[in-house]
């Protein structure tokens, strides 16, 4: 039941420049104890009370002012679409109702909800009362004491006494009696009551464990029995097979002891171009080619799955004795492939279908694991192994674990090493960019829906990444770009271990490992009130703090190799190695887009240096061989230098692949959406 089935519509509703005086009228002409405020497009924005009225009064404030100055801003409201039992939970006597555009629609007070059940609950007991006097089995019900308490009007009938008050008045008490001390139901037990066929089932009921007596249901089977002889009938069950038989897409042939056709679907008699009502009287051998009906009558062994040539075609059929007392009586033969090339193409699909289930099976296993482990991170930097070994020691936890650093520094390395190191690893690993997901499909790509729970959603709901995560590892990256709406159910996630989809009213339990990764300050955000603080602590219980590239140069040896090695061969030509002048350019460099920016600078003069020579400094961008060094210009800010290196390395990429977004997108290892909003912030046309 929904808040708009019961409210009161079109509610007296006041502006908020109404003076004090005004509404206080209002109030009393009404007796009503408060009225909502309205903005000029009837949107809620306040609830003058009495208890306002009597502020007013006690601080001498002007009955002349405006209802403004003293009304409550902070009100709690509900939706007209939400359940009615929501009107408890908020615990407040009388609610503003609004709709999807806060604009007030209606009031509702749990007064009107109690009417409202009270009428439902007078309703149904009229419902069921109907029901008990109107269904034609009779029922009986009864007290621990074998006391009849009630009986409708169809036991009466049955029973043919209407003056029966215990059950030793019954001819079949001692069943009622065994019920009741065994407590267990019994059904199916036939009596006879006055020439009349009665089925008894006695059922015990109980209330809080307490046995309180028992229901009986009399069921009159007399008609129904009379009704069964007629439909057993051979007239009846001729009509009732022939019916099947002419309505099945499988030829069907039935014969008697003497061979001959008594009955011959039409799809049968199609197959051969016939006539089915021709057929019939005819001996089989004489109708369908090589047929082995006549053998199955003389051996009484079925045969299934026998090829049988008929014409051009070389069905698959299956033949069947007819035993009746033991005697062979006849033969049902069928075709059960019209062609043996239907078998093939059968079996090929099943195969093909069977096949391409292996593949997206073994390729949702891949997808949710985690890729990477602590081998694929090397590092001579001290700075580096210190965090390395601290998320080692991590991983054999089940904590969550906060991961900050710079973009491009090996952050979601760091949360596929972890979950691979630790107890999780043969569970599933799933990952989720809070900032790539639009914030109005966040809660359901995290939390999943049922079915039904709003417009467009799929069939048979969708499980959240939450739930797939169940027994693993949730990977939340960027996490200090989700919204603050979602971070409070976040919040919830982690305190009680379990998620709630959309449109359901039962939580479903998980145990997951939860690790979040941001770029950004979350400390200097929560100041700014745009990240919630109680987050921040149940997230922040292992903080790995991931040093960004120019603090760990010691490493750019190993690394400039290892993706020199990985992309060497992308384009099928022949690069000898990097030149020892453009090792150190590429040394001299600060890198402000750390190891991403590495790799894409790398795999960028890949793609221009010619086949047979080594990577010279002209391979790589201007902003590298002319650009900063470790002596920069002191006003030249990091987040300048940052924004820079990104707008020269997207510029640089669209002129290589001829303005191609998708492919620049997919060398930057960034989103298209991603690329679109930074296309927009540095105006790159």
């Amino acid at each position: 039941m929904r808040v708009k089935d019961i409210m009161t519509k079109d509610p007296i509703t006041i502006d908020e420049d109404m003076s004090i005086i005004d509404a206080t009228s209002l109030l009393i002409d009404n007796n009503i104890d408060g009225i909502p405020v309205v903005d000029n497009e009837d949107i809620l924005v306040g609830l003058f009370t009495k208890g306002d009225l009597y502020y007013a009064i006690t601080n001498n404030i002007e009955t002349s002012n405006s209802v403004n100055s003293i009304m409550k801003r902070k009100i709690v409201y509900i939706n007209e679409n939400e359940s009615t039992d929501k009107i408890f939970e908020v615990n407040v006597g009388r609610l503003p109702v609004v709709n999807d555009n806060d604009k007030i629609v209606g009031i509702v007070t749990t007064t009107d909800l109690l009417k409202e059940y009270h009428n439902r609950n007078s309703y149904i007991n009229e419902e069921l009362n109907t029901i008990f006097t109107a269904i034609h089995n009779g029922i009986l019900l009864i007290d621990t004491e074998g006391n009849i308490l009630n009986i409708n009007k169809s036991a009466k009938e049955i029973l043919g006494d209407k003056s029966i008050k215990n059950i030793k008045d019954l001819p079949f008490e001692e069943i009622i009696r065994d019920v009741l001390k065994k407590r267990k139901i019994s059904i199916g037990n036939r009596v006879n009551i006055r020439d009349k066929n009665i089925i008894v089932n006695v059922t015990p009921f109980t209330k809080e464990d307490k046995l309180e007596g028992a229901v009986l249901e009399l069921n009159n089977i007399t008609t129904l029995q009379d009704t069964m002889k007629r439909l057993n009938s051979e007239k009846n069950l001729t009509e009732i097979l022939r019916t099947i038989l002419d309505n099945a897409y499988d030829g069907i042939v039935v014969i008697d002891k003497d061979e001959k056709i008594i009955m011959i679907n039409n799809s049968y008699a199609k197959f051969l171009d016939e006539n089915s009502d021709e057929l019939v009287g005819r001996k089989v051998t004489d109708v369908i080619e090589n047929t082995r009906l006549h053998v199955v009558l003389k051996t009484g062994e079925s045969e299934i799955g026998e090829i049988q040539k008929i014409g051009s075609n070389n069905i698959v059929a299956m033949r069947v004795p007819i035993r009746e007392d033991n005697k062979i009586v006849g033969a049902i033969g069928k075709i059960m492939f019209r062609d043996v090339q239907e078998v093939k193409s059968l079996a090929k699909k099943l195969s093909n279908i069977e096949m391409e289930l292996q593949y997206y099976k073994s390729e949702l296993i891949k997808e949710r694991q985690a890729k990477y482990s602590f081998d694929n991170i090397p590092s001579k930097s001290s700075k580096m192994n210190e965090v390395k070994k601290l998320a080692l020691k991590a991983s054999k936890s089940n904590s969550t674990i906060l991961i900050t650093g710079e973009s491009g520094t090996g952050k979601e390395l760091f949360a596929h090493s972890i979950h691979n190191a630790s107890p999780r690893h043969m569970r599933s690993f799933v990952k989720m960019n809070c900032a790539a997901i639009p914030a109005e499909l966040l809660e359901s790509e995290l939390f999943g829906y049922e079915e039904g729970a709003f417009t467009g959603s799929r069939k048979g709901g969708k499980v959240g990444k939450f739930k797939l995560a169940d027994g693993g590892t949730i990977f939340l990256d960027e996490i200090g770009d989700m919204p603050l709406n979602m971070q409070a159910k976040i919040l919830r996630v982690l305190q009680e271990r379990e998620v709630e989809p959309i449109g359901s009213n039962m939580p479903l339990k998980i145990d997951v490992r939860v690790i979040a990764a941001t770029n950004r300050d979350l400390e200097k955000m929560i100041n700014e009130g745009n990240f919630r603080e109680d987050l921040y602590y149940r997230l922040n219980v292992i903080k790995l703090d991931i040093p960004p590239l120019r603090k760990r140069k010691e490493d750019l040896d190993i690394l400039i190799d290892i993706l020199f090695q990985k992309h060497r061969n992308d384009l099928g030509k022949f690069i000898p190695g990097i030149s020892q002048e453009t090792i150190k350019t590429l040394k001299g460099y600060h890198w402000p887009g750390n190891v991403r920016e590495l790799e894409n600078v790398i795999e960028r003069a890949i793609n221009l240096v010619e086949s047979g020579e080594k990577i010279k400094p002209n391979n790589l961008p201007e902003y590298i061989k002319g650009g900063y060094t470790d002596n920069v210009n002191k006003n030249f800010t990091l987040r300048q230098a940052v924004e820079d290196a990104e707008k020269n390395a997207i510029i640089d990429c669209l002129k290589f692949t001829d303005d191609n977004r998708v492919k620049t997108a997919k060398i930057l290892n960034i989103s298209r959406s991603t690329l679109y909003e930074k296309l927009d912030k540095y105006n790159i046309k």
